[in-house]
């Protein structure tokens, strides 16, 4: 497509900015002009100062690219801009940028609780989008701030609101496997990983508490209203490098066949606004009717890591019905998260 975009990306450097990077290097609508990073990188070349995590190799657009400070003052060419920031950082980096005219669209946690802040997953609530209009009106600013949910969120949200729209979910008992990649790099070190689950993950458990309802919400053109039901969630971290995994009990208020439940996720289609996004999977769930899957070596990249998998749908001795989900965190669940969501901006707002 001619005419590209601009945008930048902010924490270039970080293990979800490299996958940015990545995902970013032949993008059909989409073209990196600037780059950020900490005090310590800032006038180094991206080659310089990153040290590359992913298996394919760092593009050769990037190489060379002279590292920003991280501020909006630095961003003097970019319509969107990626952010990979931390949440204490993004408060006020991801502000400013919105109001400088820039839309931010945000891996960080920093603006999820806002009201007028989409918590954006297009294959669940396309419709959020539009809530950027009233975000602009009420807070006097040119640009905007779009957010993704944790990478937790990403892998049960959207199957969970397959079966919600036929079958109403009123509660549900979440139990995460979080791989380490969810970390950051380093990390967690080797010897607090290997031969061991840790089962407390600081922050987590609330954002899969909150998110999903604000997600799953109604928007009524003013505002979005929570979904009803409620969440509890464990949350742990294991000895993966790439995927979550995540166990989930739910009830319902309109009861259905196992065989029910499965048709509505094997038949889950897109919303015709997403029709065409060139980030979005073919399937936005797979089933699997393996008694042993989704497993994170063999279903994390399907799709090219952007969809979301489903499997071992059976009845629970104690809620309606359990299953198991899995996505990439750091694909899905994180920087091609927020770029299919810069998409769904780009063709709302920029007429792509």
């Amino acid at each position: 497509m001619n005419n590209k975009i601009p945008v930048s990306v902010l924490a270039a450097t970080g293990s979800v900015g490299q996958r940015f990077i990545s995902l970013l290097a032949d993008h059909p609508w989409f073209e990196v002009v600037e780059i950020t990073a900490s005090d310590r990188s800032v006038g180094l070349r991206y080659e310089e100062a990153c040290h590359w995590l992913l298996p394919q190799p760092m593009p050769e657009f990037v190489r060379k690219m002279v590292l920003l400070p991280t501020e909006a003052a630095s961003l003097k060419k970019s319509a969107i801009a990626f952010s990979a920031l931390p949440a204490d950082i993004a408060k006020t980096v991801e502000l400013d940028a919105a109001k400088a005219g820039i839309y931010v669209c945000s891996n960080a946690s920093a603006y999820r609780k806002d009201p007028l802040v989409p918590i954006l997953v297009p294959e669940a609530n396309p419709d959020h989008i539009r809530i950027l209009d009233v975000q602009q009106k009420e807070y006097g600013w040119r640009g905007g701030i779009i957010t993704n949910p944790n990478c937790t969120t990403t892998g049960f949200v959207v199957p969970l609101t397959a079966i919600d729209r036929k079958f109403s979910v009123e509660r549900a008992i979440v139990f995460s496997m979080q791989a380490i990649s969810g970390a950051g790099y380093p990390g967690v070190a080797s010897m607090d990983i290997l031969d061991n689950v840790i089962p407390y993950i600081g922050g987590e458990e609330e954002k899969l508490e909150f998110e999903p309802a604000k997600i799953m919400g109604k928007f009524d053109g003013a505002r979005i209203h929570q979904h009803p039901f409620k969440v509890s969630a464990h949350t742990n971290r294991v000895a993966v490098v790439d995927a979550h995994t995540i166990c989930l009990s739910f009830e319902l208020k309109e009861k259905g066949s196992v065989d029910a439940l499965i048709d509505a996720l094997e038949s889950f289609e897109f919303s015709d606004l997403l029709k065409g996004l060139p980030s979005l999977p073919e399937k936005a769930i797979v089933y699997h009717r393996e008694a042993n899957r989704p497993q994170p070596r063999f279903d994390r990249n399907l799709y090219h890591g952007m969809a979301s998998h489903v499997g071992r749908l059976r009845p629970c001795s104690i809620f309606d019905y359990r299953m198991v989900t899995l996505s990439h965190n750091t694909i899905k669940g994180a920087a091609g998260g927020s770029i299919v969501n810069a998409e769904l901006l780009a063709r709302t707002k920029f007429g792509k």
